[in-house]
């Protein structure tokens, strides 16, 4: 369980690479942020009870980060 947070790791540094050549700063660093968040969880040796608890912590936020900004700040397109 602990490498697939690594493998985690290696995805979000491959999209926040992707965004910083687009010029898309705040999401290249937001990806950069989660890219050393997942490695390090992957490196503590938790319990895979623990993994997937953060695992699913992390859905919860994410999922509520980008419903309220959808909702709340992305301007209407009518």
């Amino acid at each position: 369980m602990a490498r697939m947070f690594r493998v985690l790791g290696f995805f979000t540094l491959t999209i926040g690479l992707m965004a910083f050549a687009a010029n898309m700063l705040e999401m290249a660093f937001l990806f950069f942020f989660q890219t050393v968040f997942f490695v390090a969880l992957g490196y503590l040796k938790f319990t895979e009870r623990t993994y997937i608890l953060l695992f699913w912590a992390y859905m919860i936020v994410s999922f509520s980060g980008f419903s309220y900004w959808t909702v709340f700040i992305m301007s209407n397109p009518l």
